[in-house]
């Protein structure tokens, strides 16, 4: 694991406020535009404790990594791999990677996130480790998209765009690797 801070006391971290204010401020937006009227936008309390429980989720799996290193490039990398694994339950859940919400192509996704997650885990969220759980969510991101043009029946826009979703997988195991 990285090196401990002086103190076994938490790192400090500067972008916390904005951090929690940006979710809040996220989870708000939909209700102004409903109370706007703005045509398109009808959510149900439902959809705004979903949302809530998310955005809390994402902000929480942050600290963690904040608190785990220092390292700027260590942070930017876990807050990456955070905000990809978001939007992929967020795509998911709203519309779908994959034809639509309903369709059970995108349970592959959960496989995606399954990986990232248990790569972590297995590496104590140690950088090299890391590196490699990204490394393998990038590729298991690909792989998925691989099956469904193999499943057939999926515009090509919507394949380009989930396979670009592996580039910030990518990203992060790029941004592991350099950290300390």
């Amino acid at each position: 694991m990285p090196a401990a801070h002086a103190a076994g006391r938490p790192r400090p971290n500067p972008l916390r406020p904005w951090l929690w204010f940006g979710a809040a401020c996220l989870l708000t937006l939909p209700a102004i535009a409903m109370w706007l009227d703005a045509p398109g936008v009808h959510w149900t309390a439902s959809d705004f404790v979903i949302m809530g429980f998310l955005l809390a989720t994402a902000c929480g799996l942050y600290e963690l990594g904040a608190r785990i290193s220092g390292d700027t490039a260590y942070r930017a990398a876990f807050g990456l791999a955070v905000l990809t694994g978001f939007l992929t339950v967020w795509a998911n859940l709203a519309v779908g990677m994959l034809g639509n919400e309903g369709n059970p192509a995108n349970l592959m996704f959960a496989g995606v996130l399954a990986v990232a997650a248990v790569g972590a885990l297995l590496a104590r969220f140690r950088t090299a480790g890391m590196a490699k759980a990204m490394l393998a969510a990038g590729v298991a991101q690909l792989a998925a998209v691989a099956i469904a043009v193999a499943l057939g029946g999926f515009e090509a826009r919507e394949l380009v765009l989930t396979g670009c979703f592996a580039l910030p997988w990518f990203v992060a195991a790029v941004l592991f690797g350099r950290a300390r």
